[in-house]
């Protein structure tokens, strides 16, 4: 081969290289820097959904009766020290004097979007009807906002759930709220919260581990709902570790430390609230939180369709329980959970 010849063939093989290189370089740059890609989604769904921080209430104030008859006092300021800090409340009927337990409810969106009014972009059924319903059932429904990326990381929202507690204790004769019968309810992001929630109001360990002090006694909260929580990381897809490690720290290269500060199922003892899990499309952490539910001996129950029916549901099925008799079922099993724990 001539000088000439090889000198263009090893050109080539740099080419080649660089071209090669290009691709994964790139697709390691938004591993790292996973905000790029969540950026584009908050982006595109500008407008559509809530995607944004903001010290101001995203609606206009209001207190009155809805068209279902439920009574409804809205944009609730629960704090001052982070944005997103109002919640709304929900009474089944303009008797708000009536003794009824509280359920409080964190929503879904991946820790990017979603809001308390119009829910979880990522799911795919109504949970503002949910809501409606649960509250028809008997409960007074406490709805909470919270802080989103990119300005708000792991556990900022949590530290936002304990200020609302606060507040909610501090106005608890104000609003006619037992806060003596609580159950904590979140889907998708606002079910790892809920999750989180129960470890740090009933473990001290783990809430130290956070560095939060909670609010709650561990005998105020009579139940948790989890709905639907993506917990365990490293069986994440791809999609899902760039939505949970953009919150955790914004890579999906998480450390060991922070995959046990996120995943709180090491942690359950004991002590941990009596438990409802619903497993759709996250029914792999739902079943590894039901066994060591199980090994706790805490009382609990899973409904898992995809074991019991052999069907894959939708992300947070059971808001859709107006239209599908499986998510119903859901429902009532829920209801029937809930109502001999308070």
């Amino acid at each position: 081969m001539s000088r000439k010849a090889g000198k263009k063939k090893h050109t080539l093989l740099i080419v080649l290289a660089i071209l090669l290189a290009v691709p994964v370089i790139a697709a390691l740059i938004l591993m790292t820097h996973t905000q790029i890609i969540v950026g584009a989604i908050q982006k595109l769904s500008a407008g559509t959904v809530n995607t944004m921080n903001s010290f101001e209430p995203l609606g206009e104030p209001m207190e009155g009766v809805k068209d279902n008859g439920q009574y409804i006092i809205t944009e609730l300021r629960y704090s001052e020290n982070y944005p997103n800090s109002f919640l709304d409340i929900t009474y089944p009927d303009e008797n708000r004097e009536a003794s009824r337990p509280t359920l409080i409810y964190f929503h879904g969106g991946g820790f990017f979007g979603g809001s308390k009014s119009v829910g979880d972009p990522l799911a795919e059924s109504d949970a503002t009807a949910l809501l409606d319903d649960i509250c028809a059932e008997g409960f007074n429904l406490v709805n909470v906002d919270y802080v989103l990326v990119p300005e708000y990381h792991f556990p900022a929202p949590l530290i936002q759930a304990n200020e609302a507690f606060q507040f909610l204790m501090g106005h608890a004769d104000e609003y006619h709220l037992d806060m003596d019968r609580v159950v904590i309810m979140g889907s998708s992001a606002g079910a790892i919260m809920t999750s989180q929630l129960g470890s740090i109001i009933t473990n001290p360990d783990y809430a130290a581990a956070l560095g939060i002090s909670p609010v709650l006694k561990p005998e105020q909260v009579k139940a948790v709902v989890l709905d639907d929580a993506p917990l365990v990381y490293d069986k994440f897809s791809l999609g899902t570790k760039v939505l949970v490690g953009n919150y955790v720290k914004g890579s999906i290269f998480l450390g060991r430390e922070e995959k046990q500060t996120y995943n709180n199922i090491p942690w359950v003892d004991s002590n941990y609230p009596d438990a409802f899990l619903l497993g759709s499309e996250y029914y792999v952490d739902m079943r590894e939180m039901d066994a060591a539910l199980t090994g706790a001996n805490v009382e609990h129950e899973l409904v898992d369709p995809l074991a019991e029916r052999n069907l894959q549901m939708q992300h947070c099925f059971v808001a859709s329980e107006r239209v599908n008799e499986v998510a119903k079922d859901a429902f009532d099993r829920m209801i029937a959970f809930l109502k001999s724990k308070v």
